[in-house]
């Protein structure tokens, strides 16, 4: 038996691997490639973006202008007590690919005199669509195909143009979202602050996200086509940005851009701001693998905690795999076991509740009881005493009679005795 499965384990240790081999002519599966874009483009596209940074940063303008079109945003009030999310819906087409595009917006970020907890709304934010995701996966008949893919695929986190360098809440919510989202920092108004000072500001923004241990998204280079391209953009973090929805005629052409009393910024101009910067790298190169990096890094981890919370686990304390049927049969012993323990306890606490009401009813009517026999005691000595007034009245009243009568006679044989002394 011993050799057997020695055997076995040396046979399983030893499967070659896959043969290659030539093909004779033309099969076709080269095709899969444009099989799997017009599917791609026939199903359409999601992508999700949430935009963090503190009220009148130009994030709804920033939005307009990345995508070249208005989303009708109306602007924010300053009053809110509490940090609040507005997430949005758009279907854009653009040649013959639709694009199912999700804009979420921070309301109120930032207006607190606490800051201590804005992050929390945006992490809880988060997370909730990593859940519906799950929830959905975890479905008997599952429809991920055309289920809404609500997970956030990129964070603009839009910083204050202060020149100094990032604030504490800026800090700590992205330290919070950095295992969950891939962060794009970027610079607004960035038409604020002047060249030197904005070379300044980035650096000091890096150093900063760096001492502190902050994981901002970096462009792929594993891919030769944009290799030198996004290497080249990870050094130019974080962008520094302006928007604008208005348009100039410069050189007899309409730009887009911001017009001021000494000159205008063009928006589309390198040399003025990264708008254009952050539009290629945003959309045009690497909005697939954000996608790809969302559901392979980002919601993996977020998978993997929250399974590890319901207790599934791949290894058992040997470091050997764990079957998924052992699992659910271990987690049903222990729910059922846990049920009976409950039942038990709830038994054990009616018991205790009807004795203790047993004992509270005894109680009660012991001193019912002692109220009664009390009440019935006073009753007999008051009745006595009453019966004994009534005693003492009636006396009174016969001897008053008494006198009376003793009176009247006295006074007839008085009047009798004067007559008598007239007749003589």
């Amino acid at each position: 038996m011993v050799n057997i499965a020695a055997e076995k384990k040396t046979s399983a240790v030893a499967t070659p691997g896959p043969r290659q081999l030539q093909l004779g002519g033309h099969v076709g599966f080269d095709t899969l490639p444009d099989q799997l874009v017009n599917k791609s483009v026939q199903n359409g596209f999601d992508f999700n973006i949430l935009c963090i940074g503190e009220t009148a940063l130009g994030k709804s303008t920033l939005m307009d202008t990345l995508f070249n079109t208005s989303f009708g945003a109306t602007p924010s009030p300053h009053s809110l007590p509490n940090v609040k999310l507005k997430a949005q819906t758009y279907e854009l087409q653009e040649s013959s690919v639709r694009l199912k595009l999700t804009i979420c917006d921070t309301i109120g970020y930032g207006d607190q005199v606490n800051k201590e907890d804005s992050y929390k709304t945006l992490v809880e934010y988060v997370d909730c669509q990593f859940e519906a995701y799950l929830q959905e996966e975890l479905n008997i008949p599952r429809s991920l195909s055309s289920a809404n893919d609500s997970r956030v695929h990129a964070c603009l986190y839009f910083i204050c143009p202060t020149g100094h360098g990032l604030k504490a809440m800026d800090l700590e919510c992205m330290k919070q979202l950095d295992t969950r989202v891939n962060i794009i920092p970027v610079i607004a108004k960035a038409d604020t602050i002047s060249k030197s000072d904005l070379a300044g500001f980035k650096g000091r923004i890096m150093d900063e996200l760096r001492r502190n241990k902050v994981s901002i998204y970096q462009f792929p280079t594993d891919d030769e086509t944009v290799a030198d391209t996004n290497k080249s953009m990870n050094g130019e973090l974080p962008f520094a940005v302006v928007g604008s929805t208005e348009f100039v005629k410069v050189a007899g052409k309409l730009v887009r851009a911001r017009q001021y009393p000494w000159g205008s910024v063009h928006i589309e101009n390198e040399a003025h701001c990264d708008f254009v910067k952050l539009r290629e790298m945003l959309i045009r190169t690497n909005m697939e693998d954000l996608r790809e990096l969302t559901h392979t890094r980002h919601y993996e981890l977020f998978r993997q905690r929250r399974l590890q919370q319901l207790g599934f686990v791949d290894v058992d304390s040997n470091n050997q795999p764990v079957p998924f049927q052992q699992i659910f049969e271990s987690k049903h012993t222990g729910h059922l076991a846990s049920l009976q323990a409950k039942e038990e306890e709830m038994r054990k606490m009616f018991v205790q509740r009807v004795v203790q009401k047993e004992s509270e009813l005894k109680n009660s009517e012991k001193e019912l009881h002692t109220k009664f026999e009390n009440l019935k005691r006073e009753h007999l000595e008051e009745l006595t005493r009453l019966e004994e007034a009534r005693r003492l009245l009636h006396e009174e009243r016969q001897e008053l009679q008494r006198r009376k009568q003793q009176l009247s006679n006295a006074n007839g044989n008085h009047m009798l005795t004067l007559g008598r002394g007239k007749k003589k």
